[in-house]
């Protein structure tokens, strides 16, 4: 239940539903099995999983569902070898050589016949909906991941009008700042033992720390070579450890031991009840970090302004 990493999106211009009025919205893209003929399908799916049946959980303005997505593997290697033994034998028949066009015909052959018998993965990917501050949140290993839940969203919605959430100042350029100064660096933050640095050019690849002093010379020659931090590790207000790339993703989450303690001190026997415990004091935890990460990166950004 607890997030692991965090895309963010600001919401524009929409009207707030009531949760049965979205939960009905998305009853028809709710999950069902990968079909033998597909290689992937992705639905609506209970957060609470075999426990429950609510499509949207709901605590104090803070919404959790919760998407499922269904791939078949077929191996790279293994569609190719396939096709160059059927495309050999046809060659080998026709004393030919087969044109790009009938070697991809046989490649899609390949595929189709292969579907039915491989194995399927099935990966769920949690959404965060901050009602209050219209804001969005996707647990989702990588950026597409995030957006192709939010198309399932718009798709169940009818129309879903989000951006990633920008800030005044460039992550980059602020990260690089509070390394390089420390007094800079805001109140609230600390920043733990790794970083990733990257020439503005891409010229010089990249320079990866981990378990180091940050604020040690090593670090502060890099960055005077030229390269700027793109990820850093950071704890927010000692309630979430995360590592903040340069688009305003979170990864490698964790909160804090208190606040997990806090959440195991409340027993409760109800699965669906403990998940919306969990649920309410993270969302809780997210949105203040959030708030102040935003504050310490200038501000939310006007979407017609240049970030600085």
């Amino acid at each position: 239940m607890w997030f692991k990493n965090l895309h963010l999106y600001r919401l524009h211009g929409m009207t707030v539903l009531s949760r049965e009025e979205l939960a009905d919205a998305l009853v028809n893209f709710a999950h069902r099995p990968v079909s033998p003929s597909e290689s992937k399908r992705l639905g609506w799916y209970p957060p609470a999983g075999r426990h429950g049946q609510k499509l949207v959980h709901e605590v104090q303005g803070h919404r959790l569902l919760t998407a499922l997505r269904q791939e078949r593997l077929l191996p790279a290697s293994v569609i190719r070898e396939e096709t160059e033994e059927r495309a050999a034998e046809h060659e080998a028949a026709e004393a030919r050589l087969l044109p790009r066009r009938e070697r991809q015909a046989i490649k899609e052959q390949v595929v189709e016949d292969f579907l039915p018998r491989a194995f399927t993965r099935t990966q769920s990917i949690d959404v965060w909906w901050d009602t209050e501050r219209q804001l969005i949140g996707v647990n989702a290993s990588s950026r597409a991941r995030a957006e192709d839940v939010l198309d399932l969203l718009r798709q169940s919605l009818g129309s879903l009008k989000v951006t990633p959430l920008a800030t005044r100042h460039l992550p980059a350029r602020a990260m690089t700042d509070w390394v390089q100064s420390p007094e800079n660096r805001p109140g609230w933050m600390s920043i733990g033992d790794k970083a990733v640095l990257e020439d503005s050019h891409g010229d010089d690849g990249k320079w990866s720390a981990s378990g180091i002093d940050i604020d040690a010379d090593d670090t502060q020659s890099v960055i005077e070579s030229g390269r700027q931090v793109t990820r850093l590790q950071i704890d927010i207000d000692e309630q979430i450890t995360a590592m903040l790339h340069d688009d305003l993703t979170l990864k490698s989450l964790h909160f804090s031991d208190a606040l997990l303690d806090e959440a195991s001190q409340i027993e409760d026997d109800d699965p669906v009840l403990r998940l919306e415990t969990d649920f309410a004091l993270m969302a809780a935890a997210l949105r203040a970090s959030i708030e102040q990460l935003v504050d310490g990166l200038g501000g939310e950004a006007d979407p017609a302004a240049p970030a600085t």
